[in-house]
Parts: C-alpha cells; sequence; structure tokens
C-alpha cells in the first residue's frame, strides 16, 4: 500500500458516466469514505474485487461512496457502449466513470488492475491498494476512518443516486458459452444463472437451474448457479464451470440432477497443490471445462492454469501453469498462462484461449508442456489475419476444434469476430459472416455448423459453414419436453 497526505485528485471534467444522472467529484462526496475501483471488465481480479466492493457497500450503505474508474487495456474496453455492457453483465450498481486515457489512473498514480484508491471523509488520499484479496484491509481502513470523522462530526450519510440502463428483454441474457450434440444444444445462460437444454430450431427442452445466484445440488429445478460458462460433454452427462461458485457441475441428463465433481464454492489461491479430494479444492474462477480422454480439465482463469481431474481416481491436480500471469513457453511447472478462457481437444494436445494474452495456446497432453501458437505478450493485440506467427487477436475467449476441417475456431471476443486457424498451414483467416457480432465469448463446431455465444447480443448464432450465412436461434421460453 502506498499512501500520501495529500488532497485527492478531483476526478476530471468531459468523461462518460454511467450509472448516475449526473457526474460526481471528490468534494461533493465530503463526509464519506470514497473508494475509487481501477479496473476492467477483461481482467478477472478485477471481477474478484467487484465482489468486495458490493460486500462493503452493502455493509457501510451511505457511509461508503464507490466510484468505478475504468481504466480500459484493450482498445475494444475504450468504447463507451462495451463499457455499459460490463457495468450491466457484471452487475456493477455503483457510478461508473469512463477513463479511456487514462488520465484519473495516472493521476493517482495507479500502476496495474486491480487498484482501489482510499479517500477519507475530509477528502485526502489515504493509499491505494493493488491487486485483489483486499477486503479486509479495505475494511478496516474504512472502520477506521469513520470512526475518526465520527469524533470530528464530519459524517454525512446517504446512499448515492443510481440510474442504470436496463438490457432489453429476451430469452437470454449474456450467455457466454454453448455446446452441441448430435441433436441438442446446451447453452449457459450465464446472466440469469441457468442452463438451457435445446433443440436445433430453439425449442427449450429443460431449463438446469433455479436462477438464482447460489451454489446448491438438486434435482433441475431447485439446483442454483452463479455465472456459469464453459460446457463440455462427459458421456450422458454434461460438465459445467461454475465460475461464480468456483466449482464444477454435473448434470446428470438421464436423472435430471445436478451435483459438484469440484470445488467447494469459495475461491482458493492455490498455484500448485494436489487435491485427492476435490471436494476439498478451493477453485478459483473456472472459466472452461473439457472432458477428453478420462480426464477433466478446468481452465483456471483466476489462477492462470489449466487443471486436471482424472475421473479413475477423482484427484486434482496442476496440469500446466506456474500461476504467475504472462505468456512463457515452457515444461508445466514453469510456463506461464494468463487468464485461460477456452478449451479444446486435439489429438495430442489441448488448445487454449489464452484470453488476457491474446494467445492461443497447446498443451501437450503427455506431459504439459506449453507452446504459443499466436500470440506475443500480455500488452500485444490487435486484429492481424495471415500466418500465426505474425497474426493477432484481441482477448480471444472460446474455442473449438474441428477434426473434419483439421482447423480451430477461435471466438475472437473483443474484436467481435470468429477467426479460423489451419492447423497444418499455421494461416489465420477471419470468416465473413453476414451479420456483425458483439463480443463472442463460445462456440462449439459441430459437422457443417458452428454455434457461437454471441454474449453482448443475448444471442446464439447458428452459422452455415457451407453457405457462410448466420442466423439467430429463435428460442422459445417454453419448456416442452422431449
Amino acid at each position: 500500500m502506498t499512501t500520501a497526505w495529500v488532497r485527492a485528485p478531483e476526478l476530471p471534467e468531459g468523461l462518460t458516466w454511467f450509472n448516475t444522472a449526473k457526474p460526481l467529484t471528490i468534494a461533493g462526496l465530503r463526509g464519506r469514505v470514497v473508494l475509487l475501483d481501477f479496473w476492467t471488465p477483461g481482467c478477472i481480479n478485477c471481477l474478484h474485487v467487484l465482489q468486495d466492493l458490493r460486500y462493503l457497500e452493502n455493509k457501510y450503505r451511505g457511509a461508503v461512496a464507490v466510484i468505478g474508474i475504468h481504466s480500459p487495456k484493450f482498445s475494444h474496453e475504450r468504447i463507451a457502449a462495451n463499457v455499459q455492457k460490463a457495468i450491466n453483465r457484471f452487475h456493477v450498481r455503483h457510478p461508473v466513470v469512463n477513463d479511456p486515457k487514462l488520465v484519473v489512473w495516472k493521476q493517482y498514480g495507479v500502476r496495474g488492475w486491480p487498484s482501489v484508491a482510499v479517500i477519507d471523509p475530509e477528502g485526502y488520499l489515504r493509499g491505494v491498494l493493488a491487486g485483489e484479496g483486499r477486503r479486509k484491509q479495505l475494511d478496516l481502513l474504512i472502520q477506521h476512518q469513520l470512526a475518526l470523522a465520527e469524533r470530528r462530526g464530519l459524517r454525512v450519510g446517504g446512499s448515492l443516486p443510481v440510474s442504470r440502463t436496463a438490457e432489453p428483454a429476451g430469452a437470454l441474457q449474456f450467455p457466454s458459452k454453448v455446446y452441441a450434440t448430435a441433436e441438442r444444444l446446451y447453452i449457459s445462460d450465464t446472466g440469469r444463472n441457468r442452463i438451457l437444454q435445446t433443440n436445433y430450431h430453439g425449442r427449450v427442452m429443460r431449463v438446469i437451474g433455479s436462477g438464482a445466484p447460489s451454489h446448491l445440488d438438486a434435482g433441475i429445478e431447485q439446483a442454483s448457479f452463479n455465472e456459469p460458462h464453459g460446457l463440455a460433454g462427459m458421456g450422458d452427462d454434461v460438465l459445467i464451470a461454475d465460475r461464480g461458485n468456483h466449482a464444477i457441475r454435473r448434470l446428470r441428463v438421464i436423472s435430471q440432477e445436478v451435483e459438484t465433481v469440484a470445488g467447494t464454492g469459495s475461491q482458493g489461491r492455490h498455484a500448485g497443490e494436489h487435491f485427492p479430494d476435490p471436494l476439498k479444492a478451493p477453485l478459483n474462477s473456472p472459466w472452461d471445462v473439457l472432458y477428453h480422454a478420462g480426464s477433466i480439465y478446468i481452465a483456471m482463469a483466476g489462477q492462470h492454469q489449466i487443471w486436471r481431474l482424472n475421473t479413475s481416481n477423482w484427484s486434482l491436480d496442476v496440469f500446466a501453469g506456474s500461476g504467475r500471469e504472462g505468456l512463457t513457453d515452457g515444461p508445466a511447472t514453469s510456463a506461464s498462462l494468463a487468464q485461460p478462457s477456452g478449451l479444446a481437444a486435439g489429438s495430442e494436445e489441448l488448445y487454449v484461449a489464452d484470453a488476457e494474452s491474446s494467445a492461443i495456446r497447446t498443451v501437450r497432453l503427455a506431459d504439459g508442456y506449453v507452446r504459443t501458437l499466436i500470440g506475443k505478450g500480455l500488452f500485444e493485440f490487435g486484429d492481424i489475419d495471415g500466418d500465426a506467427g505474425s497474426a493477432r487477436l484481441q482477448h480471444p475467449m472460446g474455442i473449438s476444434f474441428d477434426r473434419n476441417r483439421n482447423a480451430l475456431w477461435i471466438a475472437d471476443t473483443y474484436n467481435d469476430k470468429i477467426k479460423m486457424l489451419e492447423i497444418y498451414t499455421k494461416r489465420v483467416t477471419t470468416l465473413k459472416l453476414d451479420r456483425p457480432l458483439h463480443e463472442p465469448g463460445g462456440l462449439c463446431v459441430q459437422g457443417d455448423y458452428l454455434w457461437v455465444a454471441d454474449t453482448n447480443a443475448h444471442e446464439i448464432i447458428r452459422v452455415d459453414l457451407r453457405a457462410g450465412v448466420a442466423r439467430p436461434l429463435e428460442i422459445e421460453e417454453q419448456v416442452v419436453g422431449f
């Protein structure tokens, strides 16, 4: 923590505000403890901090004012409309200001995401806390500053008025992933904390999950999820990466029950451990899941690692990644990943959509050795086709292996595109579509159809790969059964 007994810099004029009818000022918030949250939606650590801020806002309602300082890393994140989508997707209730040129970031001397600046009720900057896991420290600081202000008669109560912009009503809300079998689709309706099972025409066969953002194993109507993301088949069952519950769940399709197969329901930060009982292993924001050759592979976005659950003895281990965020190739224990968010299986390797490095990586199944196919580093991104070595992506979050074409389909999320990487030629091309996409987060190829979770458009798109035609799936919300 850095400290400075100086007046907190005033927020500049001319920036775009969200969740408030008018711009706020530091001077106008005197009498409250003010927390400035420097965040960006592509950063998993920033999403974890949002949970801490929600706790503190509720605990100190009216005495603490939280302002999100949206500080973009990627060019896509500078656009105001995309900021609004992120605010709604991640349930941000406090006022947010977009700082596309990082002016406020520089004023407060911030060096990395996430960071929280603490301003006392007299308007003095008391410090900037970097990184996640600071809830207790922030809590103690707030208690201390409010007690001092109380003794001096400086306390001002009252919650800030919030003016929110709602998403359009529809069958889905921020769907993040999709899994296709020969006859059915499974859709992570992430914004509504549920899974939909439909046919290829959009008829809803089953709704899995009550919609309550909680963690409950039960029958499909009572079971609950919290921001479910990745989906994968395992025999007759479907695996679910339950991101907000830090758990891997299994949908038993035949018995229509949901159970937890890994995770405690709480976030963990274990960079390299063996867990003989996966139900005692605290996971860290699993974003995708894959079953292959007797093992369940987990894209542990919050830990920057790939974990493996051996289904022969149900033990859980770190499979690849040191836990340090980065783009370093090499043996499993020394290689670094950066928020892996999508998984696919080839014949001898896993393919990984490594979001924060804007990269596509491979992990050798035999020993966990990591190589990079596309990407150069945490701050190297763009929208460039061509040879894989020179191609550039922007925060890809989904990937699917097409055995018929020997190619990878990539959800190039922040470029609003689908890319194809041919395995033999190592060439990257953009899939030409007759409609725009809006932050596609997941995809799944099945035969000549590519199913795309077009997250910010609240749609599932069916792409006919032969004709190059993309059409939204018209979902019938009424459950019709088999």
